[in-house]
């Protein structure tokens, strides 16, 4: 595939794509070859629905027009071209909780013509580092109040500026200072816009690239064709930004039409259920325990403002889909996305509902239900969910991607069955990934985290189904001689790993064992343990 001339000076993205062997059918929007998402999603906007319109809003109430996140953007943007010496294709990572500034620094960053990536606040140092050194990260903008992980995970010659804070070289500060005008990179519509990283079942993190154009592809079809916002709509969610769940529900949907969206990091689905109320809400983003969690609650608080549900992240059982309609009236629109297609592509709405199911492919998309071989099975079988359309995996220089893509088809991972109307219907994953409360979780980089605690011998991690969160993080665990198996155990140990990971991957239940059980050639036995088997006496402390 040819590849429009890069407008970045440091080419290490594009150098970095697979081979055009490798890449995935990608269906053309008719996108032009010149296009910068940052200048359309806010510049353009702008000036279709008027500069004074509200664009973000944050929970001390403040609201900030299309015309105000035009300017600081552009100012945030003359400092890392002026004052911090990024070139357009440098990396630049961006840490902090949900917030209208580390939107607009994402923002920026799009209109310096820099490569976006975003992290969870909620990563710990060693996970910072191995993102920092897999995407060669230089430049960090960071919260004031997340910047110690950061600074501890010491990545060579990054530089972080800090933004939120009282210090004379913090972001924003130094913003106020420049030009309210910014002449936006003219990027290539497949120049790298962000690189977005998911753990596989090794644990080992993979960088997903996507272009500028992509970035309008996920709006241009799930958000325009499905879910249909209109520019008086107020978004909210759970997800944060360094998810691109998030990242499209919060900001890339709601700037696209010229609607608002609340950004505040999450707090609970009781907190959630207040700010619906408060702001009035009407596009609603999280994951299918959070709707679970909110129902009982429902009573208590003014949803009146809502219009649409969207699920995604884990599968939403039809139990909840049913209870949640009972309760609101309202149709959740579930669907499945993956980082490395950036967002939804599987997806039904209205009408075209049909609880149980995750919908029908996203206009734009194509999907299919293949076996081991690749070819399509019968509907009603059971197979490899296959999706390829306008956005798809292409990995920062790694070799899984022959894994992801095959025959011009992204893998996914999952299980799926199409019935004789062209639905897909979720049956499992078809790896060892853990899907907890919406959060992707790698049970091998759990267990490495485990085993570097000097009392832990063998580990291993596996999921067990929750009917609040889908799954449960899980460490069947075989530990040093003398060590006791004891309440006091477990607690030290889920200390111990949740200062090695985000505290959301760490294990929920510790069950301890005489011995693992493995095959004759020493293979651990996953599959016992899911079915509460063991290689010896277990406990649960």
């Amino acid at each position: 595939m040819e590849l429009t001339p890069s407008a970045h000076a440091d080419t290490f993205a594009r150098d970095h794509l697979p081979p055009a062997d490798r890449w995935p059918h990608l269906t053309d929007l008719g996108y032009p070859d010149r296009l910068n998402c940052g200048t359309e999603l806010l510049d353009a906007t702008a000036e279709r629905w008027g500069h004074d319109r509200p664009a973000f809003r944050d929970a001390a109430g403040a609201v900030w027009t299309y015309g105000e996140l035009r300017e600081r953007v552009n100012r945030i943007a003359h400092v890392l071209t002026d004052d911090l010496g990024v070139l357009p294709g440098h990396r630049v990572l961006l840490r902090g909780p949900t917030t209208p500034p580390l939107a607009a620094c994402w923002l920026a960053v799009m209109k310096a013509g820099a490569v976006a990536v975003t992290v969870l606040a909620a990563q710990r140092p060693q996970e910072l580092a191995t993102i920092c050194g897999l995407a060669r990260v230089g430049h960090a903008l960071c919260d004031v109040r997340v910047v110690d992980d950061l600074e501890a995970a010491e990545v060579p010659g990054l530089r972080i500026t800090p933004y939120g804070g009282d210090g004379p070289d913090d972001l924003l500060r130094l913003a106020g200072a420049k030009p309210a005008a910014y002449e936006a990179v003219a990027t290539a519509s497949d120049d790298v816009a962000l690189i977005a990283f998911t753990s596989g079942t090794t644990g080992r993190p993979k960088g997903c690239m996507h272009f500028h154009r992509d970035v309008l592809a996920i709006a241009d079809t799930f958000s325009a064709r499905v879910l249909r916002p209109t520019p008086d709509d107020v978004f909210a969610g759970s997800p944060p930004l360094g998810f691109t769940f998030g990242l499209g529900g919060l900001v890339i949907f709601p700037l696209r039409a010229g609607a608002s969206a609340y950004l505040a990091d999450w707090g609970g689905p009781e907190r959630l259920l207040r700010d619906i109320a408060r702001h009035r809400v009407s596009v609603l983003f999280t994951a299918p325990t959070a709707y679970r969690v909110m129902l009982p609650k429902l009573g208590a608080h003014d949803v009146s403002s809502l219009r649409r549900c969207v699920s995604a992240g884990e599968n939403l059982p039809a139990a909840t889909w049913r209870e949640w309609e009972k309760a609101t009236g309202l149709r959740i629109i579930n669907g499945i996305g993956a980082t490395e297609l950036l967002h939804i592509f599987i997806s039904a709405a209205d009408e075209q509902v049909r609880p149980g199911t995750t919908g029908l492919p996203v206009p734009g998309f194509e999907a299919r239900v293949v076996g081991a071989d690749g070819r399509p099975v019968p509907d009603g079988t059971p197979g490899l969910l296959a999706v390829r359309g306008p956005t798809g995996c292409r990995y920062l220089a790694d070799e899984r991607q022959r894994e992801y893509v095959r025959d011009g088809w992204n893998l996914t991972g999952d299980t799926y069955v199409r019935d004789a109307d062209g639905y897909f219907s979720y049956v499992a994953r078809a790896d060892d990934m853990i899907i907890s409360a919406g959060y992707n979780i790698a049970g091998p980089e759990v267990e490495d985290a485990l085993l570097r605690h000097p009392d832990v011998a063998e580990a291993a991690v596996v999921g067990r189904p929750d009917a609040e969160r889908g799954q449960v993080v899980v460490a069947h665990l075989v530990l040093r001689h003398g060590v006791p198996g004891d309440p006091e155990t477990a607690a030290a140990l889920r200390e111990f790993t949740k200062a090695a990971i985000a505290p959301y991957k760490c294990p929920r239940e510790i069950v301890f064992h005489d011995a693992l059980p493995r095959t004759p050639t020493g293979k651990l036995q996953r599959f016992r343990l899911r079915g509460g088997g063991a290689g010896g006496p277990d406990h649960t402390p």
